[in-house]
């Protein structure tokens, strides 16, 4: 009798025991599928990545976030749209540096190891510019199309935030993910004028700050869209136009700005090429440090000048 109430005792100790295993693993998936989602949502909303990929310096990542250089890197990278966390930028950046001072250094002349790196450190954050501004003009092409589809949702009796939603899976990047980025940001209860702030401040332009108004304006006042934005539509199509031919015909100043000062850094490694040890000779005493200081300061006068001459605000 004893055995008997003892095999049972096991087997219903055994199926409690395989009972809670399951709800366990049950439990596990539902929680590992809800933190896919909400990596999924974070990630529009410029919160995480879903890459998958494991991120690397994490602890100066987060360091580097809380200061306020480092918020305006993550801006700046959010709005380049490289996969890319601030605290491996700057890892990637500081490496570059010690490389072009090592270069510069063994190159030209110890002289110049620091001004190699200044160099570096100009070059990258000229980079991160580039691409912003790649992708601030391929948005700006786009919002035409975006006014139109968003025109024509309306027009249709749709909502606004279901407009966006339709317009985000309709278009290309960089449109297409930045409007992903405002739906999930909407429903995670961010307000509509919050949501759209954050997307004028990531790629800012004239163009993109009038449609970001309009939209606002009409959904907190509750007016008609459509017109607005049909207007909006054929004026963002002229200055499309206006902004393609200002840059044509911009275009040998552009490069000139930049001859300029690889024409100046040309020239050392020229001297050096002639008289081996030139460079050195030159750059060991004050007087030859300062004119070489000065120098740099005037080419790098020179390229800023040269890019405010041909900037034209459209």
């Amino acid at each position: 009798m004893e055995l008997h109430n003892l095999v049972q005792l096991t087997t219903g100790v055994t199926l409690l025991t395989c009972a809670l295993a399951v709800l366990g693993v049950h439990t596990y998936a539902r929680g590992r599928a809800q933190r896919a989602d909400l990596v999924e949502r974070l990630s529009h909303t410029g919160q995480t990545t879903a890459t998958g990929r494991q991120r690397r310096f994490g602890d100066l990542d987060r360091r580097l976030r809380r200061t306020r250089a480092g918020k305006k890197l993550e801006l700046k990278l959010a709005a380049t749209g490289l996969d890319v966390t601030p605290g491996e930028f700057f890892v990637y950046m500081m490496a570059g540096v010690a490389g072009l001072w090592l270069v510069g250094q063994a190159a030209l002349a110890p002289f110049f190891g620091p001004i190699a790196g200044l160099l570096g450190i100009w070059a990258a954050l000229q980079f991160l510019n580039w691409q912003r501004q790649k992708r601030i003009e391929r948005f700006i092409g786009q919002l035409p199309e975006m006014a139109r589809i968003l025109a024509n949702a309306t027009q249709a009796g749709l909502a606004l935030r279901t407009a966006i939603g339709m317009a985000a899976e309709e278009l290309e990047a960089p449109a297409g993910e930045e409007l992903a980025k405002v739906t999930n940001q909407l429903a995670v209860g961010h307000s509509m004028e919050d949501a759209l702030g954050e997307l004028a401040d990531r790629l800012p332009s004239r163009e993109l700050v009038v449609l970001v108004t309009t939209l606002v304006l009409s959904n907190r006042a509750g007016g008609q869209v459509v017109g607005a934005l049909r207007n909006l539509t054929e004026t963002l199509e002229e200055r499309k136009e206006t902004r393609r031919e200002i840059r044509t015909q911009l275009s040998q100043v552009n490069m000139t700005s930049y001859a300029v000062p690889v024409l100046g850094i040309g020239s050392l490694f020229l001297m050096n090429g002639v008289k081996d040890g030139a460079l050195d000779r030159m750059t060991g005493s004050p007087i030859g440090q300062a004119c070489v200081i000065i120098a740099f300061g005037l080419y790098a006068v020179g390229f800023v000048l040269i890019r405010r001459m041909s900037r034209i605000d459209v």
